[in-house]
């Protein structure tokens, strides 16, 4: 915060670390630390490892290959070059100069703020869960203290800040999922299981679980997850950022590839320690999914190291709730209040309400997140993928085919944000019920349905993949200008 204050005099230097931009390995790191926060550690590695199995680290292998490799293959340079030429600073932003429309800004920057909420709550609640059975610190505690250090340095240094503190705090990460892996590969529960794999390949620790649809509905469940967490950034604002503040080319080689590393060390470690679950079911006996990997720790990593592990969750907790902030404050401040409210408004005025925006958006899901878990209103790994799947869904399509085709229309981007929005809602319901049966109450329903949000998401960003080609090739195609905007215009600072 101190260092990096002097760094964000301007809504650019605050949102995009100034016209220089970052270089490649801080843009990796902080796109990494975005995609891989506690939720990954505590929600979806407890719960997913110990219903897959050994199978669950085919999620952490698919965020790899095709969540960061094919990704920033696909969007990095595109994204770049695009938004400098439209001069966009956000998603809503870049939707408006896009497709011309301002209404289409305001609705997208609506939809981001409202989904946002959810998954940075999930955040929370991932960290609290730790503290609570490691160490015995009360969540809503924990809760405060990460909103408070987070707040600090995205307020005072934005995205500058943000890059530079994920770059150490992916470090921490690195090596905390590595000393996590020596430990429990030393524990005795699970050396001893290792030796006896390769002559006794049906350890139960190793296959599906029987339960709740066998190895079909399972395999169905696990493609699902895979789909969801890999191809969900495409179109998620947080992690699109990266791309926006990318340096120059070489920045977006070392990014490519030190993006791939690290989400193949982190997604692989954290989702094979969750799958060694199986081996501890004596010790995990009443133990919900989301307690799964801190009643582990607390039983593998001996005590004087447990702290490393800690820091190992702050950081990832850290990283994503400032990059999530950072987006949602940008939408508001710069989509809705400078874009619709006043538009008149100065560099500095705009400046000022991002900065007390992120604090804003910091207290709303730190409140969000404490009722969570006072009434237990949702599991944590099922609030991230109901956020990942709706925002994704809505703005995938739009996205991906708006960066590479001409031809995308107007009336197609609406269609995918709609459709989204109305599909979403009606699969909870559906799933909902046919889960519990049709006479069960509006509330278990909802509960149950949300349950089914990896699923939900896929069908979403399919939804919206599809319907963006269709309404695109039987709707009027763009105006020339808007073409040639953006891309065919001349600028400095464009990736060639």
């Amino acid at each position: 915060a101190l260092y990096t204050r002097n760094r964000s005099k301007t809504v650019n230097d605050f949102l995009l670390a100034g016209k220089k931009g970052v270089n490649g390995w801080m843009s990796a790191f902080s796109y990494g630390t975005t995609y891989f926060s506690a939720v990954i550690f505590i929600g979806y590695a407890g719960k997913f490892g110990a219903e897959y199995g050994l199978s669950a680290v085919w999620i952490g292998v698919g965020n790899a290959i095709f969540g960061s490799l094919f990704a920033w293959m696909i969007l990095a340079k595109a994204t770049k070059n695009m938004t400098t030429r439209l001069s966009a600073k956000t998603m809503p932003e870049f939707f408006e100069k896009r497709y011309a429309s301002g209404s289409l800004k305001l609705c997208s920057a609506i939809v981001i703020f409202i989904f946002l909420i959810p998954y940075s709550a999930s955040v929370y609640n991932g960290l609290s869960s730790l503290f609570e059975i490691v160490f015995g610190i009360e969540g809503w505690i924990i809760m405060i203290a990460l909103a408070v250090l987070t707040a600090l340095y995205l307020f005072f240094g934005g995205y500058f800040a943000t890059s530079l503190t994920d770059f150490i705090q992916g470090i921490i990460m690195l090596i905390g999922v590595a000393l996590m892996l020596v430990f429990f590969l030393n524990h005795e529960n699970v050396s001893w299981n290792l030796s006896q794999l390769v002559s006794d390949p049906e350890l139960s620790w190793f296959t599906f679980s029987s339960e709740k649809g066998g190895i079909y509905g399972h395999t169905i469940s696990l493609l699902s997850l895979i789909l969801l967490t890999s191809f969900g950034v495409y179109g998620l604002p947080q992690t699109v950022h990266k791309y926006y503040a990318l340096r120059d080319k070489k920045a977006l080689k070392q990014g490519t590839v030190v993006s791939t590393i690290f989400a193949l060390i982190i997604g692989f470690g954290a989702y094979f320690v969750g799958s060694l679950s199986g081996l501890f079911q004596n010790e995990l006996v009443g133990v919900g999914a989301d307690n799964i990997i801190p009643e582990m720790i607390n039983i593998v990593i001996p005590m004087g190291l447990t702290g490393i592990i800690a820091v190992l969750i702050l950081s990832a907790s850290m990283s994503t709730l400032a990059s999530v902030s950072l987006t949602s404050a940008s939408v508001v401040a710069i989509d809705i209040y400078k874009g619709k409210i006043n538009k008149k408004a100065s560099d500095k005025r705009v400046n000022v309400t991002m900065r007390v925006l992120c604090l804003v958006f910091v207290a709303i899901s730190l409140t969000l997140a404490i009722l969570n878990e006072k009434f237990h209103i949702s599991a944590i790994a099922y609030l991230m993928g109901l956020s990942w799947g709706t925002l994704a869904g809505c703005f995938f399509g739009p996205f991906v085919f708006g960066l590479r085709w001409k031809r995308v229309t107007k009336p197609a981007v609406w269609a995918s944000i709609i459709g989204t929005l109305v599909l979403t809602i009606t699969l909870i319901f559906v799933f909902g019920y046919d889960y519990n049966g049709w006479n069960c109450s509006v509330g278990t329903a909802i509960q149950s349905g949300i349950g089914q949000s990896p699923l939900i998401g896929v069908i979403c960003m399919a939804y919206s993949l599809i319907v963006t080609f269709l309404v695109s090739l039987f709707t009027k195609a763009p105006k020339k200008e808007i073409i040639e905007q953006a891309f065919e215009k001349e600028i400095e600072n464009v990736i060639e």
